[in-house]
């Protein structure tokens, strides 16, 4: 699936107004996220398949989140390709739709994907009609591999998930962005609003924004915050940015200035 940078966000045959994803979890409490929602203007959010309890209204994610809004389950939790395919497939059966986002991960400790057992799972949950969204470690020969495998888009991390330490791939996130032709989600590490715009600067096609926004003192302000970052980024990088010089360069001529023969 293609698209065009200057274009709309297409993604599985929905066309998306917001550039904004959000996440469900980590909130004070579940009753703040339809007001996230609505500050931010999120037409996604993700959500772990193991906060979806049918038999409690109280606790079922699924109970807070309005029915237009796009739901895309992760397969949080998965350490092989094997696990990730067998949660996708029991959220399909739950009735959570046919978007996932793939998360394998093994590492304990930073949490980083594992760019093979990702590409695996994309493959066979692709070949069986998901709309797979991979989260992975930013790499284009990986991220190649996802486009051959099937992948709707290529989610590559800014930073390790929960940090809010920014983007710190931007280099291999550029390539990415410069190589790849399906769109490029920045998931993980973005921190503060400025950094959401940073990506869309960049190219981005969207941000997946959690941490910071549910972490925050105010989640329904940031949530709006990270919605005006996002679309100004997206308009500067649609309008261009302006030459990077490593010199001074006056914005009015310095020649001339009042004439050379004035006489006061």
């Amino acid at each position: 699936m293609s698209i065009n940078k200057s274009g709309k966000l297409i993604i599985g045959g929905r066309e998306l107004n917001s550039r904004l994803f959000i996440g469900s979890g980590k909130f004070p409490s579940k009753s703040i996220i339809p007001s996230v929602i609505e500050s931010s203007g999120s037409e996604v959010i993700t959500m772990a398949l193991r906060r979806v309890d049918l038999d409690s209204k109280e606790h079922n994610i699924l109970n807070y989140i309005p029915k237009e809004i796009q739901l895309l389950p992760n397969t949080s939790g998965a350490r092989t390709a094997e696990e990730a395919i067998r949660i996708a497939r029991l959220a399909r059966a739950m009735g959570c739709g046919d978007w996932v986002k793939i998360e394998v991960v093994r590492d304990n400790k930073y949490l980083l994907p594992d760019n093979m057992e990702t590409i695996k799972a994309t493959e066979t949950l692709a070949k069986e009609g998901f709309v797979v969204l991979p989260y992975m470690s930013p790499d284009l020969m990986d991220a190649k591999r996802l486009v051959d495998a099937g992948a709707a888009t290529v989610m590559p991390l800014g930073s390790p998930i929960g940090s809010n330490r920014g983007i710190r791939t931007e280099e291999m996130i550029k390539i990415i962005i410069d190589e790849i032709n399906i769109p490029i989600i920045v998931d993980a590490g973005i921190g503060k609003p400025s950094e959401a715009a940073y990506a869309m600067e960049m190219g981005a096609d969207a941000v997946l924004v959690n941490t910071a926004i549910a972490t925050s003192e105010n989640p329904v302000k940031m949530g709006k915050a990270f919605a005006m970052a996002v679309e100004a980024g997206r308009l500067a990088y649609e309008a261009k940015l302006g030459r990077v010089l490593s010199r001074a360069e006056a914005s009015s001529p310095l020649t001339g200035f009042l004439g050379e023969n004035n006489e006061f």
